[in-house]
């Protein structure tokens, strides 16, 4: 089922998909339902009638999920079969008829009524279902629910892919307007340096002033974090437009972009600089609750 063009989707972990096929003495209805996991966890529920797929259906599932708690349920309905349908097995019935005598004997006893005797096991069956029809028919089931999960999925994976899209134009915005800020933030390095030897009456010639104020000026510089968010938001998108199972490479993303992040925080010298730190923080955090939840 899946082909190319798919796997450049990007996909939630959250779906529901069903789908319902009839063969000649019954339905065959499959509900199926995903959420987020680390791994695929697939949680088959049949009737004794399809456990001899129960391999069959894994393997499809995995050639179409990746990762996922999905809970995947199949329900099988026989026609109603009118009472002329049924097979009495007569021999049967007239061995336990006799047998009820033989053990009573001479002694009073109630004789077997017909409810009890049709109620023993293999007394009476239904017509058998055509096995090969049935498994066929619930393989097919299976696969249409399956591609109704997948295409759920990768419906509300394009929505996640959107609201990442905007918090990576944000943190945009936010390193933007950081670094026009780096020329005053080395000023009022500067300022901050000078008024600190005012109060301490400490005098420095000219040079050593400088030097002072180059190191300050490096242990504040945030032009490395800086760029290193640009590259993680490139990457971001990148990653993104490829698809398929990326939700490990996205998590991965995202403790990075909040170590560096982390990395401002604690170099901002200025109120406008921790500002936009927090505010970074908060569109990573964003993002990192939706890539949870993608394949």
């Amino acid at each position: 089922m899946a082909n190319n063009r798919e796997q450049n989707k990007v996909r939630s972990m959250t779906a529901f998909g069903r789908a319902e096929a009839a063969y000649a003495t019954g339905n065959a209805i499959w509900e199926l339902r995903s959420v987020n996991h680390r791994y695929l966890e697939p949680h088959f529920r049949l009737p004794e009638v399809a456990r001899p797929l129960e391999a069959q259906l894994r393997d499809i599932l995995r050639k179409n999920l990746s990762r996922g708690k999905v809970e995947l349920t199949l329900t099988v309905k026989p026609n109603n079969v009118e009472t002329s349908g049924l097979e009495i097995n007569q021999p049967l019935a007239q061995a336990l008829i006799q047998a009820a005598k033989q053990v009573t004997g001479g002694v009073e006893a109630q004789p077997l009524n017909p409810l009890q005797i049709l109620q023993w096991p293999g007394v009476i069956s239904e017509p058998e279902a055509d096995t090969e029809q049935q498994s066929a028919t619930i393989l097919q089931a299976f696969r249409e629910a399956l591609e109704q999960l997948r295409a759920n999925r990768e419906r509300e994976g394009a929505e996640l892919a959107k609201f990442i899209e905007a918090r990576l134009k944000s943190i945009e915005e936010q390193v933007t307007l950081v670094r026009e800020q780096l020329p005053q933030i080395l000023e009022a390095q500067r300022e901050k340096l000078r008024s600190r030897l005012e109060e301490l009456s400490v005098e420095l010639d000219k040079e050593r002033l400088e030097q002072e104020i180059v190191l300050l000026a490096q242990k504040a510089d945030v032009d490395e974090e800086l760029d290193r968010l640009n590259a993680h938001t490139v990457e971001t998108r990148r990653v993104l437009a490829g698809g398929g199972a990326i939700g490990r490479r996205l998590d991965f993303l995202m403790q990075e972009f909040n170590r560096e992040a982390n990395t401002l925080s604690s170099k901002s010298v200025v109120t406008d600089t921790t500002q936009a730190a927090v505010e970074l923080k908060v569109l990573i955090e964003q993002m990192r609750e939706q890539v949870q939840n993608i394949e």
